[in-house]
């Protein structure tokens, strides 16, 4: 009588590698160190000490990068579920060219109260999110197109809106010239807003999911999240932040005529790119974005007290974008294999 052997057992080592705390910590906050390595260039570069080393240095640096990242903060919301939102620089444009022509005094104006001339705009801002999220999760249109059209539309909405005419800001504009510790307080309100996307995003079941989603939308739905639900939150929230954005430029510039909001668009998406390689590397997050939005106004505002031309600062936001696109993917992929 014959007996089977059993199989011989095979034991399967896997072996983790852990990555050094040296380089984690470079990898995380690589971006800042360079921030800081070209602040102090232009701080010691003879062209440019005598201008960087100064009060009114620092809030030009910051206020140059206020609106575009409140714009970055919104995009922040589709971007990690997975989604793009190219309508964001638009809402921003309309809502301010919309505000400034509700309070203007003048006779191509409607002399509205300030507070009224901003709120009306602001809770409008929404609907472009639930028109965003109705048409990608119900009528399963691609989120490229349909925000990059939807951009388009507003695009036309405010030209009709203002009638190619340029509107005043009014009194609004005292809110970005009042100072609190010798920075503007829009300053300090965008610093609000961030940490209050930060704790949504990373401390609240909603602001996780998307984080999930933006991982695996198919293991997401396996897990229980109502990804279709989420994502037009995410649409309307960036909608509603994106017009606070809006109100900020109004404030800051003093006026608004019609636009596509493509330049805030794109200095935005630059912030949210770049951000993804610093902090939590691979993953857009809301410091990192902060830390990228430094970094380029610190650059740019270098490069024009140096006495380059305009030209630059085109030329030096689309290397940062494409470098910043390249970098995040990277790290996306990276930490996608383990």
């Amino acid at each position: 009588m014959s007996s089977t052997a059993p199989p011989p057992v095979t034991e399967t080592v896997v072996v983790v590698t852990k990555t050094p705390l040296a380089t984690r910590i470079l990898e995380n906050y690589a971006l800042l160190l360079i921030a800081v390595a070209v602040a102090v260039f232009f701080a010691l570069y003879p062209g440019t000490s005598e201008q960087f080393l100064t009060v009114r240095s620092l809030n030009t640096i910051l206020t140059n990068m206020l609106s575009a990242l409140m714009i970055a903060l919104a995009a922040l919301f589709p971007f990690i579920a997975g989604y793009m939102d190219f309508s964001v620089g638009a809402t921003a444009a309309l809502t301010c060219v919309f505000a400034a022509r509700l309070m203007d005094t003048t006779e191509k104006g409607f002399g509205w109260p300030v507070w009224a001339a901003v709120l009306v705009p602001v809770l409008l801002a929404p609907l472009v999110g639930l028109a965003n999220g109705f048409f990608v999760t119900r009528l399963q249109m691609n989120p490229f197109v349909t925000t990059l059209g939807m951009s388009l539309l507003l695009a036309g909405v405010a030209i009709f809106w203002s009638g190619g005419l340029t509107f005043s800001g009014g009194l609004i504009s005292s809110f970005a010239t009042t100072k609190l510790v010798g920075l503007p307080v829009p300053v300090f309100a965008v610093l609000g807003v961030a940490l209050l996307v930060w704790y949504v995003l990373t401390h609240t079941p909603f602001g996780r999911s998307l984080y999930g989603m933006g991982s695996s939308t198919a293991s997401a739905r396996l897990v229980g999240i109502r990804v279709d639900r989420n994502l037009w939150w995410a649409f309307v929230v960036a909608s509603l932040l994106a017009a606070l954005g809006g109100v900020l430029q109004l404030a800051q510039v003093g006026s608004a005529t019609a636009s596509d909001g493509g330049a805030l668009l794109f200095k935005a998406i630059t912030f949210v790119f770049l951000g993804a390689t610093a902090i939590t590397p691979g993953f857009f997050n809301v410091f990192g974005t902060i830390i990228a939005a430094i970094l380029l106004s610190i650059s740019v505002t270098g490069l024009t007290f140096a006495g380059f031309s305009g030209w630059t600062t085109n030329v030096f936001n689309g290397i940062a974008l494409l470098t910043a696109v390249a970098l995040s993917t990277y790290l996306g992929r990276r930490r996608k294999r383990g």
